[in-house]
């Protein structure tokens, strides 16, 4: 058993991110970036005039559908979570300060890969059994590519299933145990003795509700992460401005130890810490990969459910989506812990105490810790119910919808095991099974490069007197 656990956690993670994914991020960034004429640079005013501009504005959705907010808080739910407060943290640990810059390069390529993605999705989506929109890689790989290619379809969703265990729920069921432990520590020290027993309790109390959630589907799915997304993230934004705006006198040298570190680690780290500029691109690569999952095409699975105009306006909400959760978010957590100046032991796998420290250094330890498990509680509850829909998805498209509901309830039960689990297992299965989603949607994005380009350019020339105004 240990030898197949190190095996996913070791030689085929390594295969999964250094020899596909990070290459097809990069490759496939650029390549989709150049084919769209720079969207998400040249556009980018008018995707935010056209996503977060509309925030505001009544929205309503058909049988069957959600609002196109509430489609973009689904997949915002699924990726603004660990992989914004743990998943920087991490990046910075294992790979130095320079690690938030390669974050950023990733985030810039994935904008236009999310975007691709979601296109396709509505492109190419259909209505299930019970009348709801359903759509993501499975069905642009079924539908766009061919029934000859069903074969890779069916690939996507198993490696879907397995991510929904891995990024979706063990990796955000141990944040959430690891930070409430953290929090009750803080204020009654003696709690550290009954640290398995709060992680058994936390484990089920999220499996109840998160079940009770799943009987009212992408409805109440939808409407559960449109109230949790906007506060969460303004709340969190909020207290990291309050931290970095105390430390301003910091942020030259904060911005220097990221451009500096990126090329240089050692110059920045200091020459113990034993990090390489591979191991700083790599560990940017993948949280920024882990953070707004662009590439593995799980987002697409949300947005298909949208009640929208088109595939290219639902599209742009891809683009907000990346900018929102890696730009905006992941860098306000890397900046936070950069400027506070608090001591990082780097090369070791961290949960959420550097992102704790660093806000201790303004609002004391008790309000820290007590604010950060209440922050990742949100952000990772709002995960696992993001992937609940993504795996609940790839189960209806291999075995029907009646099988839904048995893996709902192995989904919800996988929550308790992950509470219990080891952090740095949680992370590397999670890591691994994103790293299997993408093969197979990069091979569809490539080959349905030409559609989306297609719609976008048609999309464009029609709305010429809108871009005009």
């Amino acid at each position: 058993m240990q030898a197949i656990l190190d095996f996913f956690t070791g030689t085929l993670n390594t295969v999964a991110w250094m020899y596909i994914l990070l290459p097809c991020v990069a490759v496939g960034g650029i390549y989709f970036t150049l084919r769209n004429k720079a969207l998400q640079f040249s556009k980018f005013g008018y995707a935010m005039k056209n996503t977060i501009g509309k925030v505001f504005q009544k929205q309503t959705a058909g049988k069957g559908s959600v609002t196109p907010f509430q489609a973009v808080t689904t997949a915002l739910a699924a990726t603004v979570g660990t992989g914004n407060i743990i998943g920087s943290s991490q990046a910075i640990s294992m790979g130095g300060y320079g690690a938030i810059f390669w974050l950023w390069i990733a985030a810039l390529l994935g904008m236009i890969i999310k975007y691709c993605e979601v296109v396709l999705s509505v492109k190419y989506r259909e209505k299930n059994s019970k009348g709801d929109w359903v759509g993501g890689p499975m069905y642009y790989i079924t539908n766009g590519m061919g029934k000859n290619w069903k074969w890779l379809a069916i690939l996507f969703a198993i490696f879907a299933i397995l991510a929904s265990f891995g990024i979706g729920n063990l990796s955000q069921a141990n944040s959430i145990s690891g930070s409430v432990n953290n929090a009750i520590t803080a204020i009654f020290p003696s709690a550290a003795e009954s640290r398995n027993v709060i992680n058994i309790v936390v484990g089920i109390i999220l499996a109840a509700i998160c079940a009770f959630s799943l009987i009212g589907g992408i409805k109440r799915i939808g409407k559960i992460t449109e109230l949790l997304i906007p506060f969460m993230s303004v709340f969190y934004i909020l207290c990291a401005l309050i931290v970095i705006f105390v430390n301003i006198g910091n942020i030259g040298e904060a911005f220097r130890s990221i451009f500096v570190g990126a090329f240089t680690p050692q110059a920045v780290c200091g020459a113990a810490c034993g990090i390489a500029v591979k191991e700083t691109l790599v560990w940017g690569l993948k949280r920024s990969a882990f953070s707004n999952e662009a590439g593995l095409g799980s987002a697409g699975i949300a947005h298909a459910a949208a009640d929208t105009k088109g595939p290219v306006q639902q599209g742009l909400y891809g683009i907000f989506e990346v900018f929102a959760d890696t730009l905006v978010i992941c860098t306000l957590t890397g900046l936070t812990i950069t400027i506070s100046g608090i001591d990082i032991e780097f090369g070791k796998t961290v949960s959420s105490e550097l992102i704790t420290a660093a806000f201790a250094t303004v609002f004391g330890n008790t309000f820290a810790a007590v604010f950060v498990a209440i922050a990742l509680l949100l952000f990772a509850f709002s995960t696992i119910m993001g992937w609940s829909l993504y795996g609940t998805r790839s189960v209806e498209y291999l075995l029907g919808a009646k099988a839904t509901r048995v893996y709902q309830v192995i989904f919800s039960v996988m929550i308790v095991v992950g509470t219990t689990t080891s952090l740095e297992v949680a992370w590397n299965l999670a890591d691994t099974f994103n790293g299997l989603m993408a093969i197979p949607n990069f091979i569809a994005l490539f080959a349905l490069s030409g559609v989306v380009a297609k719609l976008t350019k048609e999309h464009f020339a029609k709305d010429v007197p809108q871009l005009r105004k």
